[in-house]
């Protein structure tokens, strides 16, 4: 019986860290709908940001000292997170997707670094609103699994788009030149997400918000970036 209530919850955990993630995948991919990618990169790129999560708390963890309080955090270690999950991201994008011949415009970039930033987010949204659904608080499930659909889901896609735009206005250049760009996109991807996490850990309730809000305005841009890039000439 017990077994059975551990499986529910976690069937429950995942449906609600996934539906979402699902939500966003597909509204992003309409960005590249005049030549898509195959379904089994896109497939690919989702389920390797899911694996990652695992790898990221266990090395989170190390950083953090035994009884520390999550509000008192250096700023060091909120830095550190952020390098974690970003350089993560990115490989686990560059290992299943960013060397196969299907990589083959400026737009990939965004699309696939975009869905494993998903992936990511739906394994982390799943693990956040696990512990309240075993406790049988799904209506504060619903509430936090909300608040990270708006909030914390949109800054991965925020922070690895960055980083795919910075790789995406390269892509024709020699290699000493993309170095630079990735370099560039990985610093700003680390300091977008350092900054979102500080400010949230840091923050009142209404400050919260307007984190929430900044994001939002900064995906917009984010849909403007993705038209520069798809005019982007060979």
């Amino acid at each position: 019986m017990h077994v059975d209530l551990e499986i529910k919850s976690l069937i429950y955990a995942l449906l609600f860290g996934i539906i979402p993630a699902l939500i966003w995948l597909k509204f992003w991919l309409l960005e590249d709908r005049k030549r898509p990618e195959p379904r089994g990169r896109i497939f690919a790129a989702f389920i390797g940001g899911m694996i990652i999560v695992p790898i990221a708390i266990f090395l989170e963890r190390m950083m953090v000292p035994e009884g520390i309080n999550i509000n008192t955090l250096p700023a060091k270690i909120i830095i550190g997170w952020s390098v974690i999950e970003e350089f993560l991201k990115y490989g686990a994008s560059w290992v299943l997707v960013l060397r196969t011949k299907d990589y083959n415009e400026p737009i990939d970039p965004m699309i696939y670094l975009i869905t494993t930033a998903l992936g990511f987010a739906a394994m982390e949204n799943a693990l956040f609103v696990l512990e309240p659904i075993q406790n049988g608080l799904l209506l504060q499930s619903i509430i936090t699994g909300n608040m990270r659909f708006i909030g914390a889901t949109l800054l991965h896609v925020l922070a690895s788009g960055t980083l795919g735009a910075a790789i995406a206005f390269s892509f024709y250049r020699n290699n000493f030149v993309k170095g630079r760009f990735l370099w560039a996109g990985l610093i700003l991807a680390v300091s977008l997400h350092a900054l979102f996490n500080f400010f949230i850990i840091k923050s009142t309730n209404i400050g919260i918000f307007l984190v929430f809000g900044t994001v939002w305005i900064l995906v917009i841009f984010m849909i403007l970036i993705f038209e520069k890039v798809k005019a982007i000439k060979k």
